[in-house]
């Protein structure tokens, strides 16, 4: 492993604390928050391994959270937003394939394509701004990003994308569900 692997890898476990910690906030702010970071850090991570869809959608994301964190400044309940940030995805998709060299096979269109689902159900929770829907748009999410994963054998975002589906099942537990019973 070469010292910017190392490097990369040592980021990438920031980034999985930090987006773990994410769906234990209580707060629509501190789980955007600490999304924020930590897609930062994961585009930093992938841009260095080399992996520029992730790197691509990561940097979207961070952008993302900036907007859902200031929606007075940004006006971020504006349906242009929802909009802007799916055409972002889907532009990055396209740049996977027309202007980064991936190969437009069956598989590639596939694969390519899971973690822009991931992005677009988190776009959607950032959107309608609830920390229990950010939670449960989680679900779709999380394993889209985790097959994505798994084929791209990115160890530190397969662990954190497992993690991620435990801490959501126990943020739901924890605010959404015995917030009910009580």
């Amino acid at each position: 492993m070469t010292t910017t692997e190392i490097i990369a890898q040592v980021i990438s476990i920031a980034a999985m604390t930090t987006n773990i910690l994410s769906f234990q906030q209580k707060t629509k702010n501190g789980v955007i928050a600490f999304q924020m970071v930590g897609g930062l850090l994961f585009g930093i991570s992938f841009l260095m391994l080399g992996s520029y869809m992730g790197a691509l959608l990561n940097f979207i994301g961070f952008t993302r959270a900036i907007v859902y964190l200031n929606p007075e400044r940004f006006h971020a309940g504006h349906y242009g937003w929802l909009i802007g940030f799916f055409a972002l995805y889907l532009a990055s998709y396209a740049a996977t394939f027309l202007l980064l060299g991936t190969a437009p096979t069956a598989k590639n269109l596939i694969v390519e394509f899971l973690p822009v689902i991931g992005m677009c159900a988190g776009q959607i929770g950032f959107y309608l701004g609830k920390a229990r829907t950010i939670r449960y748009l989680g679900y779709i999410s999380a394993p889209a990003w985790l097959i994505y994963n798994i084929i791209s054998v990115s160890i530190g975002a397969i662990i954190c994308e497992s993690i991620n589906l435990i801490s959501i099942t126990v943020g739901i537990l924890r605010f959404d569900i015995k917030k009910k019973e009580t």
